[in-house]
């Protein structure tokens, strides 16, 4: 190939590099112990235009880019519960503030007093470093620790930091115009409120009717996602904000709706990291320049000063912030790596001040923002790294350790199929999001002429099964069991499996006799000592918004009520629900304490009843179709039994229109009774 050649214009040969930097640059330095998301930065800066010129940054790539810091801004918003942001608003806004308000202070000062620029020039170079960009987010998702505290605040800060860095923006640049009259602040005014108000307010309501309504199928649920992201983005740019807050609101406020262990989030994730994110690291790194440390003394001056500015008052802040709060020294630590990352705020501000002619706002400015990201680049994900392996390994050392920490979940799949796919959604809820044991489906062929026929019309099904498992990356592996009758196939599936959790299909309809279920279910709750869930699921478990958990008396001092509290509690976290208990003749600070020492960031509150007719009419009158209803029961003979339980199954499917589970705490004691 000669110099002529390049840069490459073939776009299937750019992509291809592309792709293969993607691949190798993590790979080699992750070898070495470095962020992998910093190889793809430097490998860009060593083929793009200011490098050997293999790659051009043309109007593609700034594109890409653009998508890429867009995206990940959104996978940012996706991961923040809600709930769990509202608990800690306070603590973002104050570290918020503090991360804003010390580095734009200290960078006005020293951009009129040190670097002699004027008033609007200093405003810019400290909004340059007030802000901050998720560089390192992939590494503290990758880690699993984004639901700590210290994570989530430096996390919600960013709305903060950024909104209000890139609003000194706008009035800068509006000031430079001499459009900067009252006219101007009440039109950014009234178009934020109204901004903020619709993405809360009308995203999570027509995502929820359209999740739940329109489509279940993988690509169409994707697309409405992509959809919302990108309003949302335009819609903030409209207002006079920069379309990464819009993209970051618009995660926060469908987050409830994708599960973190669910199909939708996989792709999401997966089209992210990808492709979208590496190709924005890669736009950041082609605008490196290495030739700017001997571009001159103005700009080894301004990047000496970015940089000192920028890692000393991000330290300030995170260090007062956690103080303040009483944070470790990782969540310190991990705040101010995150806070320390910079991309495209910094970009956006020198580049929009650079083409609005704001003086001071040269080439030498751009070279030093550069410079400082490309520092910065490897400073702060090997902070963060650092940060997020002592965050796991004290979360690991403090978790709350059930009885049998090894789960294996098995799913009673009836022949014909149906509602497997909602069945399979339930036990993934239940799994543990960092199990590496598969979901097992167990289908029952009652031995018989058609034997072979039975097993070959159940096979054929499994594709579709496993499918459903691999759309979330989680590992399904079906079987057909052949037996004299469905209870004991199921049984003997759970034997040879070592399952600790059941979950069965369960229509609703009214039993005879003395079964609460029917003949089938009510043989496999006997004949087994493992936790069951019997379930009606219609609705998408997505959309729950609250589960209502009804508790008889002497359910807390069964042998698997631990169990049964980490699952709902997991349940919870994963849907963002809350907790609405109902205590039959039970104290209900006694029940409100085990969910608050399992998932203590899940609001719960329990109601006390003095009997299961008043539970009923609780569940009658509140219940609505986006709460799952988890009626907690028990074995004939097993604690917390009582004769009045024979019934509960099918007065709960009169009174609850949405989705419900009775649950059978495990027992101690085997039960071999497979009749």
């Amino acid at each position: 190939m000669t110099a002529n050649a390049l840069p490459l214009a073939d776009p299937i040969a750019i992509f291809g590099v592309a792709m293969l930097v993607f691949l190798l640059a993590p790979l080699i330095l992750e070898r070495y112990r470095l962020p992998g998301i910093v190889g793809i930065i430097l490998v860009g800066a060593a083929i793009g235009p200011n490098g050997v010129g293999l790659l051009a940054r043309d109007a593609t790539f700034v594109l890409l880019g653009e998508v890429g810091i867009v995206y990940l801004m959104f996978l940012a918003g996706v991961e923040i519960s809600p709930r769990q942001f509202a608990a800690t608003r306070e603590r973002s806004l104050v570290f918020g503030l503090l991360s804003f308000l010390i580095p734009q202070l200290s960078g006005t000062v020293a951009g009129v007093a040190v670097l002699d620029l004027g008033l609007p020039a200093a405003l810019l170079f400290g909004a340059i470093f007030s802000s901050h960009t998720l560089l390192a987010f992939p590494i503290v998702d990758r880690l699993g620790v984004t639901q700590n505290e210290a994570v989530t605040v430096s996390i919600g800060g960013t709305i903060l930091t950024d909104t209000l860095a890139l609003l000194v923006l706008a009035v800068v640049i509006a000031g430079v115009d001499g459009d900067i009259g009252a006219g101007f602040w009440l039109q950014l005014a009234v178009g934020l409120i109204v901004f903020f108000a619709a993405v809360w307010v009308l995203v999570p309501r027509i995502a929820r009717w359209f999740l739940r309504s329109v489509s279940h199928e993988g690509a169409v649920d994707f697309l409405f996602v992509m959809t919302v992201l990108f309003a949302a983005a335009v819609a903030a740019e409209l207002v006079g904000v920069k379309h990464i807050i819009g993209a970051f609101l618009a995660g926060v406020a469908l987050h409830p709706l994708i599960p973190a262990t669910g199909a939708l989030m996989n792709r999401i994730e997966f089209v992210g990291n990808a492709l979208f994110i590496p190709f924005f690291l890669l736009a950041v790194g082609m605008l490196v320049d290495v030739r700017v440390l001997v571009a001159g003394q103005r700009t080894i001056l301004l990047a000496g000063s970015l940089l000192v500015l920028l890692v000393l008052t991000k330290f300030i802040a995170a260090w007062l912030t956690g103080a303040w709060y009483d944070y470790p020294r990782s969540g310190i630590m991990g705040m101010y790596g995150l806070s320390l990352g910079q991309a495209a705020a910094a970009l956006a501000i020198v580049m929009i001040g650079f083409d609005a002619g704001v003086p001071g706002f040269d080439q030498h400015m751009i070279n030093a923002v550069v410079l400082m990201i490309l520092v910065i680049s490897v400073i702060s994900p090997a902070i963060v790294e650092r940060a997020g392996r002592d965050i796991r390994r004290e979360q690991a050392s403090g978790a709350v350790i059930e009885p049998d920490p090894v789960r294996r979940v098995l799913v009673a799949v009836s022949p014909n199929a149906r509602y497997s796919e909602s069945l399979l959604t339930f036990a993934m809820l239940l799994r543990e999001p960092d199990s590496v044991q598969p979901i097992y489906t167990a289908t029952v062929v009652e031995s018989g002429s058609d034997t072979p026929a039975a097993i070959e019309a159940a096979e054929a099904r499994f594709p579709a099964t496993e499918s459903i498992g691999a759309g979330a990356d989680v590992a399904v592996e079906p079987r057909a069991v052949v037996a004299p009758s469905i209870a004991t196939g199921i049984i003997r599936a759970i034997a040879e499996n070592r399952i600790t959790t059941v979950i069965i299909g369960w229509d609703g309809a009214p039993s005879r006799g003395q079964r609460a279920f029917g003949s089938n279910i009510d043989r496999v709750i006997r004949g087994t000592e493992q936790l069951i869930f019997v379930t009606r699921a219609r609705e998408p478990l997505s959309g729950t918004d609250r589960i209502l958990l009804v508790v008889p008396p002497g359910s807390r001092h069964a042998v698997g009520w631990p169990a049964l509290v980490g699952h709902v509690g997991r349940i919870a976290n994963q849907t963002d629900a809350t907790i609405h208990g109902i205590s039959i003749a039970t104290e209900p600070a006694a029940c409100e304490r085990a969910f608050t020492e399992f998932a203590p960031t899940v609001p719960v509150d329990f109601q006390r009843v003095e009997t299961w007719a008043a539970a009923i009419n609780v569940l009658g009158d509140t219940a609505e179709s986006a709460d799952l209803v988890v009626c907690v029961s028990a074995r004939r003979g097993a604690m917390g039994w009582h004769d009045s339980l024979q019934s509960v199954p099918g007065r709960i499917a009169a009174a609850v229109p949405g989705n419900f589970a009775i649950a059978y705490p495990a027992v101690g004691g085997k039960n071999t009774n497979h009749d």
